[in-house]
Formats: structure tokens, C-alpha cells, sequence
């Protein structure tokens, strides 16, 4: 039993110090220099969607608009801007190019809708958290003498996302960024399934998040 409980300990030892993410961020900004948010402007983080296939993950999208926002950066809600830009943002309409963007908002009463919102710069962010592989097994049981699991089980999971700066005044792009976080969950089969989870997502959120606030440099309005 002594030598169970050790083997156990050294295992539960060992995964917690693998529980650890590794995270990347690569940026480009074309000047080098912070972007410029005058006084009243908002920023409005958007996610990639094609209809029917494929959507970036809407909690990360919210997540990385809660890192960004600030005291001295507006950050409007994603919903928000959707309904109010109907349809043209919706995922058979939604421009993902900044061509199509271009076009878009050539029309006057797009544009009249954007500049009552005050928004500024669009963050176009596109990207998806993967499992990439697993391995081990859990088996569970009940007898006439109670239950429990036993085994041990781990999988790889990816973040990758991309980020792309658009501004909505003269419609170019202002920066890019890229994350990439990597990580191994555990799950320990001993007497019940105990779970060791890498916070892949989470920290590609606050570093993305994190990152792209730092982007920003704001204006304030000239005092009277």
C-alpha cells in the first residue's frame, strides 16, 4: 500500500509540473509604432465564420475583447456590432479580405452606422483550439465492495490564432498578430478520475488579448 501511495505521489508529481503551457506570439505592425486611439473610439473584436463550416470559438472572441479593454480603450461587444451592421456581417456577408471591406464601406449608410458606434479599428481574429493526440486509457468499476478507476490518460491540445487590425477610417491594416499555445492534459485513473488540465485556451487568450491592447496608444481630448 506504502509503495502504491509513492508511485501515486511521484505520478501526481511529475503531471503537475508538465501542466504547464507554452505559448508563442509573433507580431507585425508596418510602421512599428502603437496604433493611435483618439478619445471616444472603440475597437470591436470580430470573429472569422464561414456559414454552415466554420466559426471562431465565440467565448475566446469575448474573452480576448475583456483582456483589451481598459480604462483608456473602449472595446465594443461583438453581438453589438452585428446586429447593428445587419447583415453585412453576418458569415455569408461578413468581408475577409480587406478589399471586400473596402467595398463595404463605400456604402453611406454602413458608414454612417460605423461612425455612430464610434468604432475606430476592427480586429479580425480567426482560429481554433485543437486536440492533436492522446494516449493511455481509464477503466471504471463496481463491485459488491464499493467502485473506483484506474489508469492514466493524456492528450495534446493546440491554440493557434490569428489576429489582423483593420482601421475603418482609411481602411488599412494597421498590424498583425499570431499565438500559439501548446500543452498536455492529464486525466489519473485513482480510486476517482482526477483531471490535470494545461489552460491551453486561456493563455492564448491573455497573451493574444494582453498583446493586442498594448497595440493601442490613446489620445486624450484636448482640455478646455
Amino acid at each position: 500500500m506504502k509503495t502504491s501511495s509513492k508511485l501515486i505521489a511521484i505520478l501526481f508529481s511529475t503531471v503537475l509540473a508538465g501542466c504547464a503551457a507554452t505559448t508563442t506570439i509573433d507580431e507585425y505592425r508596418p510602421t512599428g509604432e502603437p496604433i493611435e486611439l483618439n478619445a471616444g473610439e472603440k475597437v470591436v473584436v470580430l470573429g472569422r465564420r464561414d456559414a454552415g463550416h466554420y466559426e471562431t470559438d465565440r467565448e475566446f472572441i469575448g474573452c480576448v475583447g475583456k483582456r483589451m479593454t481598459g480604462a483608456d480603450i473602449g472595446v465594443l461587444p461583438e453581438q453589438v456590432f452585428i446586429d447593428a451592421i445587419y447583415p453585412w456581417f453576418e458569415p455569408r456577408t461578413a468581408p475577409k479580405g480587406l478589399p471586400r471591406l473596402k467595398r463595404l464601406m463605400q456604402d453611406a449608410s454602413i458608414k454612417a452606422e460605423v461612425d455612430k458606434l464610434d468604432v475606430r479599428y476592427l480586429v479580425w481574429l480567426d482560429g481554433s483550439t485543437e486536440t492533436l493526440d492522446s494516449g493511455g486509457s481509464i477503466s471504471c468499476a463496481i463491485g459488491p465492495g464499493g467502485g473506483g478507476c484506474f489508469g492514466f490518460a493524456q492528450w495534446d491540445k493546440l491554440s493557434v490564432y490569428e489576429a489582423i487590425v483593420w482601421d475603418l477610417q482609411d481602411l488599412t491594416e494597421k498590424g498583425r498578430l499570431r499565438v500559439d499555445s501548446e500543452g498536455t492534459s492529464y486525466l489519473i485513473g485513482a480510486v476517482a478520475p482526477i483531471p490535470f488540465l494545461t489552460p491551453v485556451k486561456s493563455d492564448a487568450c491573455s497573451s493574444l488579448g494582453n498583446q493586442l491592447k498594448g497595440f493601442f496608444t490613446t489620445q486624450l481630448a484636448n482640455p478646455q
